[in-house]
């Protein structure tokens, strides 16, 4: 999103670039390559930029974000709670009644094909969320 007189406007994906670049060792690896695996489970993804910082992931709708702190990236799924998890990635908010994580530790590795399923699952609940929403009907004039 662009701020008004911002002399210079960057995509979400240069954002996420740089990120990635500024990150640097495992944390920028790591973010890196569930980057990929988010693309190759949905090429028609939507990098945004959100929250003073927070790579984001959508489908219509949110899919996941990518955090990153001193120990740990975290992929956090808007739906995870409402999500088959049968590889057990989550690993991290497993208490809450909407979201589920997954943190990332350094050496720590995810499986790629469970991972873009899950991915793929997300995209499933957002779909078909967006069918059941009623559409508005316009009033007569």
């Amino acid at each position: 999103m662009e701020k008004s007189g911002s002399a210079e406007v960057q995509s979400a994906s240069a954002l996420i670039d740089k990120r990635v670049a500024e990150l640097g060792g495992w944390r920028g690896e790591t973010l890196s390559r569930m980057r990929r695996l988010i693309k190759e489970a949905d090429p028609d993804v939507v990098e945004e930029w959100k929250w003073m910082g927070t790579p984001v992931w959508s489908h219509d709708g949110i899919l996941c974000t990518g955090e990153s702190y001193k120990s740990v990236v975290k992929l956090t799924f808007a739906k995870g709670a409402a999500l088959e998890d049968p590889a057990k990635l989550f690993n991290s908010s497993l208490d809450g009644k909407v979201r589920r994580a997954i943190d990332i530790h350094e050496g720590g590795e995810v499986d790629a094909a469970a991972f873009k399923a899950l991915i793929r699952a997300a995209i499933a609940l957002n779909a078909s969320a967006a069918k059941a929403k009623p559409r508005r009907r316009s009033s007569p004039a």
